[in-house]
């Protein structure tokens, strides 16, 4: 079979934004292939993509700037058992890029035999990341996804292994690449042949592989047993403590992430707000006593604008809201720096 017989070769490549994504499409394109572009996203990785206004800007913006047509699946609550139960284990931080790969690859197969797709793409390189971008680790991804000889890596694919399509035909593996290791020069020189200029620059992407944050999460993974999704997204927001062990107090550092908080928080979340002078919004989550939401408002204090009140010394007024609703109103004085830093998560 070749690409000229009546039924045009199709493939799923995951998408991940990046210039390497991109160029693969190219790649694929030139030779004649339908691409299906999948951009998977969850609470740790695309997560400004899981409102569907942002979905739909995006991928309207992947068309207009690449040519691309793309589509978005969430797959946070699949995701998350990966994080909590990587059978590969983690790279250097909380990042399970093995089993996230292999996992992606199989949702990928299922909707390659929806479609009927031929083969699945990647814009993997040979070498570029330490944990899952190394030979032996792509072998494990492909026999453990259960796509052995079906996943093409058009930018590095003679580095490796033939594959099917390779084999039946389906693409001409003498106009594919042998692009490898950490180095950027050659996808820049191919993205100039392409004529793309406006890329994201190289980065992760993933949450998972911050220091900080992926600290924050192991913490909270393993203290709350219901920890979900939508507790990942809160994790990645502003200066963060544990009140008495449990309750969980989230501070806005900035207008944005004030806006942010309140977005977030849910229903059985309370709302804390100094009454009368400049400070962050808060919210305390998990929280099942007056000591708590106590402390929580102390905190809030000490990061309020204290040049603004009007004598000094003088006790701080918080609004407790819950679900708009302002519930009660609570005099404090601000908790001592030091007191805050050992509750900080």
């Amino acid at each position: 079979m070749s690409q000229n017989d009546s039924k045009k070769v199709s493939c799923i490549l995951l998408y991940s934004g990046g210039l390497d994504s991109i160029l693969s499409y190219k790649v694929l394109e030139e030779q004649g292939i339908n691409v299906v572009a999948i951009r998977f996203i969850s609470s740790f990785f695309g997560s400004h993509l899981l409102k569907k206004e942002n979905q739909e800007k995006e991928v309207q913006n992947t068309k207009e700037k690449y040519g691309i047509k793309l589509i978005i699946k969430d797959i946070s609550d699949e995701f998350l058992d990966i994080v909590k139960y990587p059978e590969h284990g983690y790279g250097k931080y909380l990042n399970p890029c093995i089993d996230c790969k292999i996992f992606m690859i199989k949702k990928a197969l299922t909707i390659m035999s929806d479609i009927k797709a031929d083969f699945i793409a990647t814009g993997e390189i040979v070498g570029q990341r330490p944990m899952s971008q190394r030979r032996d680790a792509l072998n494990i991804i492909d026999r453990e996804s259960g796509a052995k000889g079906l996943i093409l890596r058009p930018l590095c694919a003679k580095h490796l292994s033939i594959t099917k399509p390779e084999e039946k035909g389906l693409i001409n593996r003498e106009k594919l690449l042998s692009i490898c290791g950490r180095g950027r020069k050659d996808q820049i020189k191919l993205a100039e042949l392409y004529g793309i200029k406006d890329y994201p620059a190289p980065a992760g992407g993933c949450i998972l592989t911050d220091p900080i944050i992926s600290e924050r999460l192991k913490k909270l993974i393993n203290l709350y047993k219901d920890f979900t999704p939508h507790d990942a997204l809160l994790a990645q927001v502003g200066r963060q403590f544990l009140i008495e062990s449990n309750a969980w107090l989230i501070l806005g550092r900035n207008k944005g992430e004030n806006i942010k908080i309140k977005e977030l928080a849910e229903e059985d979340a309370l709302i804390l707000k100094a009454d009368s002078i400049p400070g962050p919004t808060a919210a305390l989550f998990r929280f099942n006593n007056e000591k708590q939401i106590e402390i929580s408002a102390r905190i809030l204090a000490k990061y309020c604008n204290l040049k603004k009140l009007k004598e000094k010394d003088s006790d701080i007024t918080v609004n407790i809201f819950f679900q708009k609703n302002c519930i009660k109103k609570l005099k404090v004085k601000p908790l001592d720096i030091k007191k805050i830093e050992c509750l900080r998560l």
